[in-house]
């Protein structure tokens, strides 16, 4: 078994290419514009918020996961992030780094599908 940190070292890369290929598909514009759209969908605030999206649609097992990624012990929380905030962030890291190494794939877009339901104003950065 892979430590929680561990799973959220390998999630953040996955959420992190899910959101920039995402952003690319939907939105063409300068990449300037593209980081400032992707900055607002990998941070610890958004994320935290998607916890909330996820745990209502996880299985037992992934819901376990996302669990022990929130009660990680370890994070150092950044200046621009609330501790509660930045945990359940590195909640959902862990659940997509927990799905990655199953080879996962598809449940891994099912549920990136549930986190960017509805938010397409955010690719328009002013």
């Amino acid at each position: 078994m892979y430590s929680p940190l561990a799973l959220a070292f390998l999630g953040d890369s996955v959420y992190d290419t899910l959101v920039r290929e995402e952003l690319l598909r939907c939105a063409n514009m300068p990449v300037s514009k593209l980081h400032a759209a992707k900055i607002k969908l990998v941070c610890a605030e958004f994320q935290s918020e998607a916890y909330d999206k996820l745990s209502e649609v996880l299985t037992e097992k992934e819901l376990s996961v996302l669990k022990r990624g929130r009660n990680a012990t370890g994070n150092t929380v950044p200046k621009h992030a609330e501790a509660a905030e930045y945990h359940r962030a590195t909640a959902v890291e862990c659940l997509f780094g927990y799905l990655q190494l199953l080879g996962r794939q598809e449940r891994i877009n099912e549920l990136f599908g549930v986190i960017m339901g509805g938010i397409e104003n955010l690719f328009f950065v002013e």
